[in-house]
């Protein structure tokens, strides 16, 4: 337990210098921790909506951030143009799509 606490030397010896290693273990669990839990899956997400985004094609169903169905009439490079309703057309950022939906999916969600 003397890793935790350090221990205590009487006034008339010089103290001994014990390495301490335990602070840099702690810095170092607290960087892999964070690694681990925080870092990896945020760049795992970003990946797969990146991967996402570069799939989409005319006729794709998508759920926008916004919570908007809608169906994909035309693609550009940074924007896409939805059909919302009947000849009722939105443009939105590619980075606006949550996730591309089956196919079917908005005539089943509106009847």
């Amino acid at each position: 337990m003397s890793f935790l606490i350090p221990q205590a030397f009487a006034q008339t010896g010089a103290p001994q210098a014990e390495p301490t290693f335990f602070p840099l273990i702690m810095i170092g669990g607290l960087f892999l921790f964070m690694y681990l839990f925080i870092i990896r899956p945020q760049r795992k997400r970003q990946k797969e909506h990146t991967s996402l985004i570069s799939a989409l094609s005319k006729g794709d169903e998508v759920v926008m951030t916004s919570g908007l169905l809608a169906k994909i009439t035309k693609v550009d490079e940074d924007y896409i143009s939805v059909e919302a309703a009947n000849n009722v057309e939105l443009r939105f950022q590619k980075s606006a799509v949550h996730a591309v939906l089956p196919k079917g999916t908005i005539k089943k969600v509106s009847s």
